[in-house]
């Protein structure tokens, strides 16, 4: 197969065991599952259907009990734990429900930790931090701590940080978990943004019109992938009110 025609995700029955006690439970149940560059994904599933463990999966933070990972052509199913850490940082973006933001550095240098652990020089760190927070329209705010911030402005900060070093993937948790309606969707329409701008979207949700942004839905149950369709006409309500 050409490697240009080569998927950027993918799950090869994929299984993955917890030991409790002495009961074994299976979060997921042999998941096969192809995702390609610029696609725009949300995985959904009624709690315990599995689609934590495979947010964590695909995320580089648990290895699965059997079956094979390949994330950009690598097969990092099998890898160590610094293996793993390692492609966690160049590969993919985080955006999580609780914006996980150190309160006592400002907005500028949350968002340049990736780079950090790059190992960039501090001249490079600080440009592409600076573009990063340009991009989501917090440039007047990079010198403000989290707690001087909205919610919406925090999880931007989130987001920019997922972006600043030009991650593979883009993996968001109930991104709008802690924001109100009008917040979530403004964070909804950055989303919008960075898929027509190339990037590769996965958003972990519970919530059906969070889902409806996007333009294919992975819906899990008992570990297993229920449905998988393409959405036909995503949720662009107010997107385009909020842009004009």
């Amino acid at each position: 197969m050409n490697t240009t025609d080569r998927a950027l995700i993918e799950l090869r029955n994929i299984t993955k065991i917890y030991q409790m006690g002495t009961q074994e439970v299976r979060a997921l149940a042999g998941v096969s599952l192809d995702v390609h560059a610029n696609e725009y994904v949300a995985i959904m599933g009624p709690s315990g259907s599995g689609k934590s463990t495979m947010m964590n999966i695909l995320g580089c933070l648990d290895t699965p009990t059997s079956g094979q990972y390949f994330l950009n052509g690598q097969d990092v199913s099998r890898m160590s734990d610094n293996e793993l850490a390692e492609i966690r940082n160049r590969e993919i973006g985080f955006v999580f429900q609780t914006f996980n933001l150190l309160p006592r550095i400002n907005c500028l240098q949350n968002v340049e930790l990736p780079l950090i652990y790059a190992g960039l020089s501090r001249a490079r760190r600080r440009a592409m931090a600076e573009q990063a927070l340009q991009n989501v329209g917090l440039g007047d705010r990079m010198y403000h701590k989290p707690n001087e911030l909205s919610g919406g402005q925090r999880q931007r900060v989130a987001v920019a940080r997922a972006l600043v070093n030009n991650p593979s993937i883009i993996l968001a948790d109930e991104p709008t978990g802690n924001l109100d309606t009008r917040t979530g969707e403004e964070i909804m329409h950055l989303f919008e943004e960075l898929y027509r701008r190339g990037n590769t979207l996965l958003v972990v949700t519970h919530e059906e019109d969070i889902a409806q942004h996007a333009r294919r839905i992975i819906r899990l149950r008992d570990g297993l992938i229920e449905s998988d369709v393409r959405v036909e006409n995503p949720t662009l309500a107010g997107m385009e009110t909020a842009a004009a």
